[in-house]
């Protein structure tokens, strides 16, 4: 395309852009035209008084980036940073296409929208229109920002974007789901962004996320927004937290691993799985009641270790398998709210679809029946029951062990598996961790427990 016609085309789409937004408003041209030379007048001004307030982690990172993560303690100015940000591109995109992505449906009004720092209230800046029906902002240049929860991650296929602001990510119940389906809808325009606010936490997909090469990252602790903090609020907290884990965490923005913790994400590898399994095993974690915790359903299977992963240099060779081998996790089919047949019918279809040598079920929380229950759903294989004598921390050192050594990969992104596993390790008194409990009893009855090979007895 020469340079005529490149000028040519471009003035014909700013035309086409033009008319459509006067068609909207039922203005003329001229009238739309006006009005959008006023309102960059006021987005340009409203940003310049933003930037002079503004701390330098709350600033788009200065160089080339695709994800703009902003990691910061309570109070820190994330809200404000991401709303100021998603604005701004609203304001100098006519007819751009937005989203917003929070925990919940609620958060994302509430905060990203309402809230003190939220779009509808920033100073400087004419409100966006909010659109009940569609979930969605409106501003007056026709740009939109369409509104998503992250615990509907599938609502995000379809739609496109030109950028989106993702505001406290570690909390997103379905952080790698929501996140890969939101990176794969943001495929409009020259330039597609996206913004991630979140306080931190230990989980990998956030250290996974910051690892990114295109991933820019900023920091900031909640003394860095102190001016426009309650005093009391800061003094109070400080007294209460300061110099602690929690402290570094909530008030510094800072990822920390928790105390004593036997699983840190860069444990938990992704591999293919290996073209054939030497066993595969479903381990079942019954739930204390249908309406209590989860139902542990973990599937993993013992197979070659893949060249170039792990060394085994240390492993304990009287135990378990050779050092040719690792254990993989192949599938995490945890659920709540089931009932026994409901649960035991979701795991014998597991052990059906994977062709499993055996099913391991926890017989604490039952014994017999859970065997009973689990005959039931009619299982294509043999049904192991195992019973608790050591606790939770005890049970997991050994696998957190192979898990360093690298003899145990994931096939595949299990977010809540291994944030339970981080959790299992540090807190002796740790809550749902059915699923980190299932996976512990699968690892071990694959990599700890003898089995006797075939020999060949001369007379």
């Amino acid at each position: 395309m020469n340079k005529r016609t490149w000028r040519t085309q471009l003035a014909h789409d700013k035309r086409r852009d033009l008319n459509l937004i006067a068609a909207r408003y039922g203005v003329s041209p001229a009238a739309a035209r006006s009005a959008i030379a006023a309102l960059r007048d006021t987005s340009e001004t409203a940003s310049a008084a933003w930037r002079a307030i503004a701390h330098a982690a709350q600033l788009p990172p200065p160089q080339p980036w695709s994800t703009w993560l902003f990691q910061g303690g309570r109070g820190a100015g994330k809200t404000r940073a991401g709303a100021e940000w998603l604005a701004a591109r609203a304001e100098n995109t006519p007819n751009g296409v937005f989203a917003l992505v929070g925990p919940t449906s609620h958060d994302v009004r509430e905060v990203m929208i309402d809230g003190v720092s939220g779009i509808l209230n920033l100073p400087n800046r004419k409100p966006p229109r909010f659109e009940a029906s569609r979930q969605r902002l409106v501003w007056p240049n026709g740009a939109a920002a369409y509104c998503f929860s992250a615990h509907e991650p599938e609502r995000l296929r379809g739609p496109q974007f030109e950028a989106a602001w993702a505001d406290e990510f570690c909390v997103w119940p379905k952080p790698a789901a929501t996140l890969a389906n939101l990176r794969l809808a943001l495929r409009r325009g020259d330039n597609p962004q996206l913004v991630v606010t979140t306080t931190p936490k230990p989980i990998a997909s956030l250290k996974q996320l910051r690892a990114e090469p295109a991933c820019v990252a900023t920091q900031a602790p909640t003394a860095h927004n102190a001016a426009h903090l309650s005093p009391a609020f800061l003094a109070h907290v400080t007294a209460l937290y300061g110099g602690t884990r929690l402290a570094a965490q909530e008030l510094e923005g800072l990822i920390v691993d928790a105390e004593g913790a036997l699983f840190a994400a860069e444990h938990f590898v992704r591999a293919s799985a290996p073209a054939k399994f030497d066993r595969i095993v479903v381990a079942v974690d019954p739930p204390a009641g249908r309406t209590g915790s989860a139902c542990g359903i973990v599937v993993a299977g013992l197979g070659p270790r893949a060249s170039g992963l792990g060394d085994g240099e240390h492993f304990p060779a009287a135990r378990g398998p050779r050092p040719e081998h690792a254990a993989y996790i192949l599938e995490d089919a945890s659920a709540h709210g089931l009932s026994p047949l409901g649960w035991a019918a979701r795991a014998v279809d597991a052990a059906r679809r994977w062709k499993a040598d055996a099913i391991v079920a926890e017989s604490n929380q039952g014994g017999d029946m859970v065997r009973a229950v689990l005959s039931q759903a009619d299982p294509p294989c043999f049904i192991h029951l195992v019973h608790a004598s050591e606790g939770k921390r005890a049970r997991a050192e050994p696998i957190a062990l192979l898990y360093e050594q690298g003899r145990i990969f994931h096939c595949g992104a299990f977010d809540a598996l291994e944030a339970e596993l981080m959790a299992l390790g540090a807190d002796a008194h740790a809550e749902n961790t059915d699923r980190a409990d299932a996976a512990i009893w699968a690892l071990s009855d694959l990599m700890l427990t003898r089995r006797l090979e075939p020999r060949v007895r001369f007379l």
